[in-house]
């Protein structure tokens, strides 16, 4: 049986409301800090091999283009029951961070696939958002984006909505962006 990426970590957080890792055996790639005051957290991270099975079969990243979904849609889900949801403030402050990056270092960003870093999280204080690449190539998002997701996934996914956190996934599956409590 084969579960999407998006299936598992939701699951994953609907068992687990605060969440130290995106996935069993999380491996760091790479950490930086960005924004303004350089307070938002960014870990390129990848889940071993085998923790979770992708939607498809493997294709080697060499022979992949890179596929641009800026301003592609995506369905937001919010994860029940209540309690326990990021402060929106907090994700406010990696949409902000995410915007300076946008006008001061380039307007999009690009995820590699597989189980080699196809996962780019962000956090600060109480809010943790990661987005996920579940294709066989290579994906550029647009910074921007990822911040009007995260202004809108906080605040409509709280506890007045039953819920703690939630994600958005590609109208295609191909990838979705995941907000919950650090």
């Amino acid at each position: 049986m084969h579960f999407s990426v998006a299936f598992v970590l939701s699951a994953f957080a609907l068992i687990s409301p605060v969440l130290s890792e995106v996935c069993p055996g999380q491996v760091t790639l790479s950490e930086t800090y960005i924004g303004v005051d350089k307070n938002v957290k960014v870990e390129t991270v990848s889940c071993p091999e085998g923790a979770l099975t992708r939607r498809s079969d493997l294709v080697s990243r060499q022979a992949s283009p890179v596929t641009n979904v800026c301003g592609a849609q995506c369905n937001t889900f919010c994860f029940t029951p209540s309690g326990g949801g990021p402060d929106p403030n907090d994700c406010h402050v990696i949409a902000d961070a995410l915007r300076y990056d946008s006008q001061n270092i380039g307007s999009t960003f690009t995820i590699n696939n597989g189980t080699t870093g196809n996962i780019v999280l962000m956090t600060y204080s109480s809010c943790e958002s990661f987005f996920v690449n579940q294709i066989n190539g290579l994906l550029e998002y647009c910074r921007l984006d990822w911040a009007s997701v995260l202004d809108f996934v906080a605040p409509n996914c709280q506890s007045t909505q039953n819920a703690h956190g939630g994600d958005c996934l590609a109208s295609d599956g191909t990838w979705f962006i995941q907000v919950q409590h650090s």
